[in-house]
C-alpha cells in the first residue's frame, strides 16, 4: 500500500497535464485493486493499469457495511471551467491523505467532446485519473460496445422494415437513430434507404452522439445482467400503424445486444495520479440523460470503500438533481452530503464580466452580484435535505483576499462547511483541508428527501423542479408536449420520473440568462419516454443530441511524436 502522503511524479517545475499523466509511475493494477479491497478473482485487467471489476464482489459484501455516498456538482458552467473533475480526484487523494477509506467514480470521457472543444474528462495537474490517454481515448471499449448495441437495434428496425413490415411499423412514426461517438453536425438529420428497393425503405432519421443514446443511460441505471436484458427489450423504436409501441423485444434483438454489453456493464478499476483506486464506469450527458456515473460502480464503491465520490454533470440543477432523481432511487442510494465546486473567476462572469476581464484581474464588486448564482445552488442542495460544502477550487493567479471573499460568502449563504481546494497544483497535498471540511459535513445530519415523490405525475414534477430548483415563474406546454402527454397517460406512463434537458449554463433554460434569474416561464416543446432507461425526458428549448466541431477543434493540437507518444491531448 503507498504511504498516506507524497505524490508518486518525479519533481518538476511546471510540466502540463498531459507529460504529469505520461511521467506518472502507475502502480500495477493487481495491487490497485487489492488497496480497494478486491480480490484477484474479481477484475479482469485490461492491459497493465485498468480492469474490469467483476459484479459477483456485490454478492461477496452484500451483508456488509455501506460507505456513505458524497455527490460534487458545481454553480452554473461557464466557458472558463469551473475544475469539478479534478476537485472530485483531488478530494478523494485529500481524503486518503487523512486516513479516510474513499473510492472515485467518475463517469467515462466521451471521444467527441476530447476531440471538439471540452477536451479530455480525466481531471488535471496533480489531480487526474490515469492512464489519461487511454482512458480518454477508447479505454476499455464500453462506448463501442453501446454504440453498437444501439446500431444493430437501429439496423434490425430497417431490416425489419424491408422483409415486408410483419410489424406493421409506421415509418413517419420511427424515432430510433444511429450513434456515433464524435460530434458531427453533419449527421443531425439525414435520410436512408435511398438508392432503389434493394436498399431499404428510404426514411427521415438521424445520429445522436454515443453518451446520448438511451442504450448509455441503461447502462449507467441498471441494477445487472438480467434488469439490463429487461431495459433493452423496453426501447420503444416506434410505433405500428394503430399507435401500439413497437420495441426491442418486439424486433427480438434485445438478447443480442445484451450479449454486445456483456463486458461494458461490469465497472472500470483504475488510479488517481497518486496510485489511488478509482472506477470509471458508463458516460450519459449531463443535460440530457442521467449525468452519473452508473449506479453499478456506485454500488461497488459504497461496498469497498467508507466514503464515495462521485461526480455529477454540470450544476446542481441538472447533474445533482438526476443523482437524486434517478440514480438514487434505481440504485437504493442516499447521498449525505453534496460538494459544490466554483471558482472566484467563473463568479465574475455570473456578475455579468466577460470572459477576458473575468481573468483580468480582482474584481470584488462582479464576484459579489456572481455569488448569487452559488446561493442557488448552496439552496438547491438544502431542498433535498442534504448538507452543503462549498469547494473554493484556487486558479493560479487567484487574489488570497477574494478566496477569502468568496469563502465568507458562502458561509454567510448557509454552507455546512468551505474550504479553499489546490489540487491541481498539489494533488492530495493541497485537497486535505476540502477532505477535513467533508469529513466534519458527513458528521452532521442528512435528511435526504427527494424533491418530487415516486409516483408523481410528470406535469407537476416538471412544474415543481422548474420553480423550486430553477427560480422559474410558471411552465408552458408546447402544444406537442401536451399531445405527448396525453399519449404518455394513455399508455400508463404518465408517473414515470422526469429527466430534465436543458441548457447547462443558465439555471433556466435559456444560456444568455447568467447569475440567478427568476420569475422567467421555462418551455417545455416535448416530452419523450425512454422506457428502458425508465425515465422521460422533459425537452425544455433546444437541446443538441450530436454536437458539432467549432472552426478549431481540440484535435488541431494532436499528433504523435517519433516515439510514438501521444501530444497535445488536453
Amino acid at each position: 500500500m503507498l504511504p498516506a502522503s507524497g505524490s508518486r511524479l518525479p519533481a518538476d517545475p511546471s510540466p502540463d497535464s498531459l507529460e504529469l499523466a505520461q511521467r506518472a509511475v502507475l502502480r500495477p493494477i493487481e495491487d490497485v485493486a487489492a488497496e480497494a479491497g478486491l480480490r484477484p478473482g474479481e477484475i479482469e485487467p485490461y492491459g497493465r493499469a485498468a480492469a474490469k471489476v467483476d459484479l459477483g464482489v456485490l454478492d461477496r459484501l452484500a451483508d456488509g457495511p455501506d460507505g456513505r455516498v458524497v455527490v460534487v456538482t458545481g454553480i452554473t458552467p461557464t466557458s472558463l471551467g469551473e475544475g469539478k473533475t479534478t476537485t472530485s480526484i483531488g478530494l478523494v487523494q485529500g481524503l486518503q491523505r487523512v486516513g479516510a477509506r474513499a473510492m472515485l467514480c467518475l463517469r467515462e470521457p466521451s471521444v467527441g467532446p476530447v476531440f471538439g472543444s471540452k477536451g479530455g474528462g480525466t481531471g488535471g495537474g496533480h489531480a487526474q485519473v490515469v492512464p489519461m490517454e487511454d482512458i480518454n481515448l477508447h479505454f476499455t471499449g464500453d462506448f463501442h460496445a453501446v454504440a453498437s448495441a444501439h446500431n444493430l437495434l437501429a439496423a434490425a428496425l430497417d431490416a425489419s422494415l424491408h422483409h415486408g413490415n410483419p410489424l406493421g411499423i409506421e415509418p413517419r412514426t420511427v424515432t430510433w437513430p444511429r450513434a456515433l461517438d464524435l460530434n458531427d453536425r453533419a449527421l443531425r438529420h439525414i435520410m436512408v434507404g435511398l438508392g432503389g428497393r434493394a436498399h431499404g425503405v428510404p426514411r427521415e432519421t438521424g445520429f445522436v452522439i454515443t453518451a446520448a443514446s438511451e442504450v448509455m443511460a441503461i447502462l449507467a441505471m441498471t441494477s445487472g445482467v438480467q434488469d439490463l436484458r429487461a431495459r433493452l427489450g423496453r426501447i420503444v423504436v416506434g410505433e405500428a400503424a394503430g399507435g401500439e409501441p413497437v420495441t426491442a423485444e418486439d424486433l427480438r434483438v434485445a438478447g443480442a445486444m445484451a450479449v454486445l454489453l456483456r463486458h461494458a456493464i461490469r465497472p472500470n478499476l483504475v488510479q488517481t495520479i497518486e496510485g489511488r483506486p478509482a472506477l470509471l464506469h458508463s458516460g450519459p450527458f449531463g443535460n440530457i440523460a442521467s449525468g452519473n456515473s452508473s449506479v453499478l460502480a456506485t454500488r461497488v464503491g459504497r461496498k469497498v470503500a467508507d466514503v464515495v465520490v462521485t461526480e455529477a454533470g454540470f450544476g446542481s440543477d441538472l447533474g445533482f438533481e438526476k443523482f437524486c432523481h434517478l440514480v438514487a432511487p434505481a440504485g437504493g442510494l442516499e447521498p449525505s452530503a453534496a460538494v459544490i465546486v466554483a471558482t472566484v473567476r467563473a463568479l465574475r462572469m455570473h456578475g455579468g464580466l466577460d470572459e477576458v476581464a473575468a481573468c483580468a484581474g480582482p474584481d470584488p464588486s462582479a464576484l459579489e452580484r456572481g455569488v448569487a448564482n452559488l446561493a442557488g445552488h448552496i439552496d438547491n442542495v438544502h431542498a433535498f435535505g442534504v448538507p452543503a460544502v462549498v469547494a473554493v477550487n484556487r486558479v493560479e493567479g487567484d487574489a488570497d483576499a477574494e478566496l477569502g471573499l468568496l469563502a465568507e460568502a458562502a458561509r454567510d449563504l448557509g454552507a455546512e462547511e468551505v474550504a479553499v481546494c489546490d489540487g491541481f497544483a498539489r494533488g492530495g497535498a493541497g485537497a486535505e483541508d476540502l477532505a477535513k471540511a467533508l469529513l466534519a459535513a458527513l458528521e452532521r445530519p442528512a435528511s435526504f428527501a427527494p424533491l418530487n415523490p415516486a409516483g408523481m405525475p410528470i406535469r407537476d414534477q416538471i412544474e415543481r423542479i422548474a420553480t423550486r430548483l430553477y427560480g422559474a415563474g410558471g411552465v408552458e406546454f408546447a402544444p406537442a408536449a401536451e399531445r405527448s402527454l396525453a399519449v404518455l397517460a394513455a399508455r400508463g406512463l404518465d408517473r414515470l420520473p422526469v429527466c430534465m434537458a436543458k441548457s447547462h449554463l443558465s439555471l433556466s433554460h435559456d444560456p444568455a440568462l447568467k447569475g440567478r434569474p427568476t420569475g422567467f416561464t421555462l418551455p417545455v416543446r416535448d416530452v419523450v419516454a425512454s422506457v428502458g432507461a425508465g425515465f422521460v425526458v422533459a425537452l425544455c428549448g433546444d437541446q443538441m443530441l450530436m454536437p458539432g466541431l467549432g472552426r478549431t477543434p481540440a484535435f488541431t493540437r494532436m499528433d504523435v511524436d517519433s516515439e510514438g507518444r501521444v501530444v497535445g491531448l488536453s
